[in-house]
């Protein structure tokens, strides 16, 4: 018995340390783009596709300097980002000029903080436990409800526990989690469905996974490698050309060799910061080889793309901010104390020999 309450009381510390980062970085990432420190940030987004093509073609004209992606600039965040493949990156105005550069992602707090919250640093295996934490957060969620229930005629509003003993702190617990259940829910459900797409099957039916693969695959590789010089500019003209009405989001070279050229953009319609209407070029002649509109994608994978903004708040202006830091912040509170009631505050136990030779109390 003793070393399965050892084994509880450190797994559920972890978990609750885990989760309290994960809120904590979570409700910095929501204003990201208010916090991120560089010259022009705040600049407008500008539309003309003419300028946009132009400066993709200054930016990847020379090959020795060629970014491996372009993340165009939105309406809450003025500046080009361009990372190269050693993991160095930079800030560029909207006219291509170079405003702040990096080596690594230790150099911006808004890179480290990203790789922090979704990968724990660790890449795909930092993912995998992010979502296995996110399914513990969701089982405390609502084993902490069935708890709450049996005692919920000493509910109180506290924002902080009236004393730090375990007891005090079990019971503002469980009052806070209450409270911002809804919002918890939220945040866990869309982040463990986002890390793990099977269970997209729980919200959108049992052949969501399987359609939200299909839809969202690329087309098939290609022999090709990229050619030394393209027309860059051509491909955005392209671009806007067959979607006239969507904002350009990123341009990213060939991963995983697959020798296609990718463009995101975003209709109007779409709540993904950067859509899911996807052309691909070839990457040896730039010749468009096939185009995604989000428009037209079934309906559990329209769905499916909701998940992301409702869980980053890229919806909703910034009440809904408000609202998901909030869960972000209660997330940390609620973490933190579950490790101070695990690891700190566990009742002493008195031997047993003491408590048998305490005399009967008629």
């Amino acid at each position: 018995m003793r070393l399965i309450d050892t084994l509880h009381r450190w797994t559920g510390g972890l978990i609750g340390l885990l989760l309290a980062l994960l809120g904590l970085s979570g409700a910095l990432l929501v204003h990201k783009n208010a916090w991120t420190l560089a010259p022009h940030a705040g600049d407008p987004r500008v539309e003309d596709v003419r300028q946009l093509a132009d400066v993709t073609q200054r930016i990847m004209a020379d090959p020795a300097a060629r970014p491996q992606s372009i993340s165009y600039a939105s309406d809450d965040f003025g500046l080009l980002k361009l990372l190269f493949r050693d993991g160095g990156g930079a800030y560029a105005d909207q006219r291509g000029a170079l405003v702040a550069q990096w080596n690594s992602q230790w150099e911006r707090p808004e890179l480290w903080l990203f790789d922090l919250h979704h990968h724990l640093f660790a890449a795909d295996a930092g993912e995998w436990v992010i979502g296995v934490a996110a399914l513990c957060g969701l089982f405390f969620v609502v084993t902490g409800l069935i708890l709450w229930w049996r005692t919920r005629r000493t509910f109180e509003w506290r924002l902080w526990p009236a004393r730090m003993s375990r007891p005090a702190i079990v019971r503002h617990h469980r009052d806070l989690g209450v409270i911002v259940a809804p919002l918890l829910l939220l945040s866990l459900v869309t982040g463990a469905v986002l890390v793990f797409r099977p269970m997209a099957a729980l919200l959108f039916g049992p052949g969501a996974p399987a359609q939200i693969d299909k839809a969202l695959a690329p087309p098939p590789p290609r022999e090709a490698k990229v050619a030394a010089q393209l027309d860059w500019a051509g491909m955005v003209m392209t671009a806007k050309a067959r979607f006239p009405d969507a904002e350009l989001r990123s341009l990213t070279l060939p991963r995983k060799k697959s020798g296609l050229i990718t463009i995101r953009m975003r209709r109007p319609q779409e709540w993904l910061p950067n859509g899911r209407t996807t052309l691909w070029f070839a990457a040896d002649s730039g010749a468009l080889v096939g185009a995604r509109d989000a428009a037209a994608l079934p309906t559990a994978v329209k769905g499916y793309n909701l998940l992301y903004p409702l869980h980053a708040a890229k919806v909703g202006g910034l009440a809904f901010k408000l609202v998901m830091t909030l869960s972000g912040l209660a997330m940390t509170l609620l973490g933190t104390l579950a490790v101070w009631t695990f690891w700190f505050r566990r009742p002493t136990r008195r031997p047993a020999g003491r408590l048998r030779g305490r005399p009967a109390v008629s």
